[in-house]
């Protein structure tokens, strides 16, 4: 199919790409666009191409936002309900500071932006989809392919892919450059990188909770993200729409994992992590607590 469908049996050649990247997350899709606007011809190839829900990758910093417009991609955050963050509101007991980012003789538009992840990622894929340089697929990749067509060892240059489609038919294909940007829980990391694996010996898990509401009357510095250093860990608040703030928890390792579906995780947090918030913050993340919306 063309642009945006299924990968088939039917489709690719050897010749007939540039350049295939694997994953159509924020990276693989500002790539594919890039490389498209170029004149490459691109194969992107991405598992599930429906709009993505995550917790993470909502406050996209200045100097990301420069990088989106210097790639043509700036009118990504448009039409998304994105919010401009200006800079930083650090508490720590009854102590606040303000870390305002270096913007000045940057522009209006130069500010941070948060919003929902999975809203940026669709945008960013419909500009990779919209050149006709750029075919993007829904198919899995199950493995990187030599130049012999088996699959790719240490040592060898990965030639192409081996993927997947609904039907679990299999297809190949080639192109003189394959990236691999298939996210932080890459299949294929440890093959590509076995040296640099980042091994995370004591890692720390995010609980993410939505407080409904306008961000300006929500928290204490409108056009801020909000960050709590508090005990065991670090809290953080910022919007993600005109009408909601995204409060993440983050849980480290040394703590037994609360249990959401028990009501657990809701008690941990009115119990441990509401009294160290700023004040204005404790009642907005009550409400949705006790309606166990974590």
């Amino acid at each position: 199919m063309g642009r945006g469908g299924e990968a088939t049996a039917s489709a690719g050649a050897a010749s007939e790409w540039d350049v295939i990247v694997v994953g159509a997350g924020v990276a693989g899709a500002s790539l594919a666009y890039a490389l498209g606007k170029e004149g490459r011809r691109v194969l992107l190839l991405e598992r599930d191409l429906s709009e993505p829900v995550r917790i993470v990758g909502e406050l996209l910093q200045p100097g990301g936002y420069l990088k989106l417009k210097e790639l043509g991609l700036a009118h990504c955050v448009d039409d998304i309900d994105a919010q401009k963050v200006y800079g930083y509101a650090m508490y720590k007991d009854d102590g606040e500071a303000l870390v305002g980012y270096p913007l000045e003789g940057k522009g209006d538009d130069v500010a941070g932006r948060s919003f929902h992840n999975g809203r940026f990622v669709m945008r960013l894929r419909s500009a990779a989809m919209a050149r006709p340089e750029v075919d993007c697929r829904q198919a899995t990749v199950k493995k990187l392919l030599a130049s012999s067509g088996e699959e790719w060892r240490e040592g060898e240059t990965v030639a192409g892919v081996r993927v997947a489609v609904g039907d679990e038919t299999t297809q190949d294909f080639f192109a003189p450059l394959t990236v691999v940007c298939d996210g932080y829980f890459s299949a294929f990391r440890k093959k590509l990188t076995p040296r640099s694996e980042r091994v995370l010996d004591h890692p720390s898990t995010f609980v993410g909770i939505i407080l409904d509401g306008d961000p300006n009357a929500l928290l204490p510095r409108p056009g801020h993200g909000h960050v709590v250093l508090g005990d065991p860990s670090p809290v953080l608040f910022y919007p993600i729409s005109s009408c909601e703030v995204r409060c993440l928890v983050d849980i480290p390792a040394h703590v037994d994992m609360p249990s959401v579906a028990s009501g657990a995780m809701a008690e941990y947090v009115l119990t441990k992590i509401v009294p160290q918030v700023p004040e204005k913050l404790r009642e907005p993340l009550r409400l949705p607590l006790k309606k166990g919306a974590v």
